[in-house]
């Protein structure tokens, strides 16, 4: 999983790029209008500076469409710096190509080929150095110690895993810091793995049983750990994978999930943009609703719930409280929280219609009636929207459960904690609380693997009709 720091370098590389676009430009239009290159051929049309600026901005966002069709906005790590310039030039040419039609067919704007043909050139080596500079300013920040990523290498002494661990103590512009070896993956290194924070396990033990492999997989999938090992470990490969070369040694990641790079901030955008779009949508069920709790049973309005989102990180989802007060569990509620969560234990054994670590009390007595309501169809949970736009959920993805639910999971389970937990998710659209504990995880880690901003979009439209069919007040 990319590290927030690496993210973000990722994300400004597109206004860095449409900021040096126009710059070079201008740089262009003010070059033609000098004193030397007038005299060398005078100007025969009539452009403003602000006309210019104004008719070049739409073609500069249609280079960055080209750029990103180029891969030039790749979120790999490993990408090397020449086939990336190589791409910056094919780029910028068949922007150039773009601007030649456009200029042909457009000529009463404006019909200098000097602006045209040194417009591509300034953007050239403008990219080129912006290019340059940004991998520099990233090593600069590794060689500081800023966004490296930690790392742990499994494998003997005196084969490929001390020219790893080598190379890379040589190299800390690479953004990797070596915090472990260890010879075997076994009960003693995970149990010191727990301390070290680690981003990435690389596995380099070329007489490692299966057993041993697998149970490497296991734990870096149950706590969001990078998973790369050296290519003859295996003679099998997955789908879902990355090569790339490390101290020329072939070096194969195993991504648990498409959500990386440019995904997460396509789903980070959609989550933002369709949180508002809801949220203004039912601003007047949410005052209405407020209101008639406020009434029925007085303040607080909104509970907070603790839950286990992305990483293992508690957090609270905020629901509008459809229990009586006094029945209420968590922090929010004090002593009488405490109580209340007693007496809840008492309920799950009596009344508790799900087997495993998740609970349903049904026919739940500390519901209010307005309560029951607000439950049946699914208001309760609108204010997560909230949680959705701070950033502790995403509106598609499993659901976030209690701490002590978490607790009781099986080792495999934790898998889903490597997204961050969701409003609604496929195992919401597909059977709600007619589906067993583990048809939900296995349902949470199929769309974890097959994620796409395309299923999103269906399972969000898809959840109104879903949620208001099938649920019932428990």
């Amino acid at each position: 999983m990319m590290k927030r720091s690496e993210l973000f370098i990722t994300a400004i590389q597109v206004p860095v790029d449409l900021l040096l676009l126009l710059f070079a430009a201008i740089s262009a239009y003010y070059l033609r209008f000098s004193d030397w290159a007038v005299d060398w051929k005078p100007v025969i049309f009539d452009i403003s500076a602000n006309e210019y600026i104004s008719l070049v901005l739409p073609i500069a966002l249609v280079w960055i469409i080209i750029f990103a069709f180029a891969g030039l906005y790749s979120t790999d790590p490993n990408r090397k710096l020449l086939p990336e310039l190589q791409k910056v030039i094919f780029a910028c040419s068949s922007g150039l190509a773009l601007v030649a039609v456009y200029v042909m067919f457009r000529q009463q704007v404006f019909d200098s080929r000097f602006l045209v043909v040194v417009s591509w050139v300034f953007a050239v080596v403008y990219m080129v150095l912006g290019r340059i500079a940004m991998r520099l300013f990233k090593r600069r920040l590794y060689k500081a110690g800023i966004g490296s990523r930690k790392i742990v290498v499994i494998g003997h002494h005196g084969t490929s895993a001390d020219e790893i661990i080598n190379f890379l103590k040589d190299h800390k512009e690479m953004g990797y810091l070596i915090v472990g070896q260890f010879v075997h993956f076994d009960n003693s290194t995970i149990s010191t793995l727990h301390n070290l924070k680690v981003d990435e396990i690389i596995f380099t033990n070329p007489r490692a049983h299966e057993t041993e492999t697998l149970q490497a997989i296991k734990y870096c999938n149950e706590h969001q750990i990078v998973f790369k090992y050296s290519a003859d470990l295996f003679d099998t490969f997955s789908s879902n994978m990355r090569v790339s070369p490390l101290a020329g040694i072939p070096i194969v990641e195993l991504r648990s999930t498409p959500l990386e790079g440019w995904a997460r901030i396509l789903k980070r955008i959609f989550d933002i943009v369709m949180s508002i779009f809801v949220l203004v949508i039912v601003s007047p069920i949410m005052i209405f609703t407020s209101v008639f709790i406020f009434f029925e049973t007085g303040l607080p309005i909104i509970y907070k719930n603790e839950r286990v989102g992305l990483k293992s990180k508690k957090f609270f989802t905020l629901k509008f409280r459809s229990m009586y007060k006094k029945d209420c569990t968590g922090k929010q509620f004090g002593e009488e929280g405490v109580h209340a969560e007693e007496r809840e234990k008492d309920l799950i054994k009596e009344k508790s219609i799900k087997d495993g670590p998740i609970y349903k009390i049904t026919d739940d007595p500390r519901v209010t009636k307005f309560g029951r309501f607000i439950r049946r169809w699914s208001i309760d949970e609108l204010p997560q929207f909230f949680n959705v736009l701070g950033g502790s959920m995403s509106i598609v993805g499993p659901r976030p459960h209690q701490p002590r639910e978490v607790d009781k999971y099986e080792s495999e389970y934790r898998y889903v904690l490597s997204l961050k937990p969701g409003i609604t998710g496929l195992a919401q659209i597909s059977g709600r609380s007619d589906l067993t504990f583990a048809e939900e995880m296995r349902l949470d880690v199929f769309y974890i693997e097959k994620w796409s901003l395309w299923i999103d979009l269906v399972i969000f439209i898809k959840t109104p009709f879903i949620l208001f069919k099938k649920r019932k007040a428990l």
